[in-house]
């Protein structure tokens, strides 16, 4: 089996301003490295090999390199001035673009979010460009070369799917425990591996598609959060504080 793995270097500090991804503020999507294992452990099962593919600047590198010391055996980045302040719609424009590049594959795998913009659209959006078949939430994945059994949990449900290959999917974070690379991985992944960087042109994409030009919608502002939380004590019998609670609740008009 041939499996790519989207993964994208995400920004781990909120900026004061403009979104400037430099290596120190930036580390692999923690939803990602379920799928990135979820790929292991199927090209250990079935054969193949997994290739870790991803849209970012130039410092994006560490993160494919930290893919490949985990195991994965070929590195793509998408990098390109034209692609800077893309939005999921021209992410998965690139994507799509890329997977074509790489093709043929049996599995495209995504993580379910991103711990930086949190939508869950790039997948998605990215299997309906290619025309591809996906699940979401994948807890469980089995099959032959031919077809896959997928297994998801969703509202209480257990859903279980027959996919045709080719075919996308996120993965849900319980899907998988991530391993940590080798010492001996990490070794070869920056010093002899190579990470392959790919612009848009070898890749047919027109600057319009991509990009500020290309996106729809785009991030104004990106800002930590302060969190001001405040811990009462309710004394007294278990009756009294129930009733305490209870009184607190109506007055704030949390339950009526």
């Amino acid at each position: 089996m041939h499996i790519i793995v989207c993964i994208k270097s995400v920004v781990t500090e909120a900026p004061r301003g403009k979104i400037v991804r430099t290596a120190d503020k930036c580390a692999l999507n923690p939803f990602d490295r379920p799928a990135l294992e979820v790929a292991l452990q199927l090209k250990e099962k079935h054969g193949g090999s997994v290739t870790v593919l991803s849209m970012g600047p130039p410092t994006a590198e560490a993160t494919l390199r930290e893919a490949l010391a985990t195991g994965a055996d070929r590195a793509v980045l998408l990098c390109d001035p034209a692609l800077a302040g893309s939005d999921t719609l021209a992410t998965s424009t690139a994507l799509c673009a890329g997977a074509q590049y790489l093709a043929p594959f049996d599995l495209l795998l995504f993580g379910t979010r991103t711990s930086d913009s949190d939508t869950g659209q790039v997948g998605p959006q990215t299997a309906m460009l290619l025309n591809l078949p996906m699940v979401t939430g994948a807890v469980k994945i089995d099959g032959t070369p031919e077809s896959i059994t997928v297994e998801r949990k969703v509202d209480g449900f257990q859903e279980i799917y027959e996919v045709a290959i080719p075919a996308a999917l996120t993965i849900h974070p319980i899907a998988a425990v991530p391993r940590d690379p080798a010492l001996g991985g990490i070794a070869d992944a920056f010093d002899e591996m190579p990470v392959e960087t790919i612009t848009i042109g070898p890749l047919g994409i027109d600057p319009k598609q991509v990009g500020d030009a290309g996106s729809p919608t785009r991030v104004l502002s990106m800002k930590p959060v302060k969190k001001e939380r405040a811990c009462q004590w309710i004394e007294g019998t278990p009756v009294a504080q129930a009733d305490a609670l209870v009184r607190q609740l109506v007055d704030s008009g949390l339950i009526g």
